[in-house]
C-alpha cells in the first residue's frame, strides 16, 4: 500500500507526463509544504498520512481563501485559477461531511454535554472536534454549534 506522499510523487510524475500544468504546479507546491513540514522543528522526520492529510487540508483552505480574497479584488481569472488548485487538493482530501450529516453529529454532542446558550460552545466543539476532524472545516463546526445553541 502505498503513503499519500507517495500518491502524490506518482502523480507529479503522471501530470508532468501529460503536460497538465495546473495539476503538476499544484502537486509540486503541496509537495513542497510536506517536504517544509519535515524539516520543521529540531530533527528531519517523516510524516505520517494523516500529518500529510492536514498539510493537503491547510493547502486547500489556502486556495479557498486567495481565491475569495482574488473575487473581492475583481481578479476574477486568479480566483479561477486559486478554485482550480483547490478542486485538485479536494481530490486528495476525505469526502466533506454535508451540512445534515454535522448537525446531526452536532445535535448528539449537544444532547450528550446538556450543554445549553452560548456558554456552552467550548463543552459542545470538546465532544465534535475529535468525530469530526477532517471531515468538517473548523468554521461550518463553530457555526453549526452556535446555531445548535442558539435555538
Amino acid at each position: 500500500m502505498t503513503t499519500l506522499k507517495e500518491q502524490l510523487h506518482e502523480d507529479l510524475t503522471a501530470a508532468i507526463r501529460t503536460r497538465d500544468e495546473l495539476r503538476s504546479s499544484t502537486i509540486r507546491l503541496t509537495l513542497a509544504a510536506v517536504t517544509s513540514e519535515e524539516v520543521a522543528g529540531e530533527t528531519k522526520r517523516e510524516l505520517s498520512d494523516d500529518e500529510v492529510l492536514k498539510v493537503l487540508a491547510r493547502e486547500a483552505k489556502k486556495r479557498r481563501e486567495a481565491a475569495e480574497a482574488f473575487d473581492t479584488a475583481g481578479r476574477t481569472e486568479s480566483a479561477a485559477r486559486e478554485r482550480a488548485e483547490g478542486e485538485v487538493l479536494a481530490g486528495y482530501l476525505p469526502k466533506q461531511l454535508s451540512d445534515e450529516e454535522l448537525a446531526a453529529v452536532v445535535a448528539e454532542a449537544v444532547a450528550a454535554s446538556g450543554a445549553s446558550g452560548p456558554q456552552g460552545i467550548g463543552a459542545v466543539m470538546k465532544l465534535v472536534k475529535p468525530k469530526v476532524d477532517g471531515l468538517a472545516e473548523g468554521g461550518r463546526v463553530a457555526a453549526a454549534v452556535r446555531a445548535a445553541l442558539a435555538g
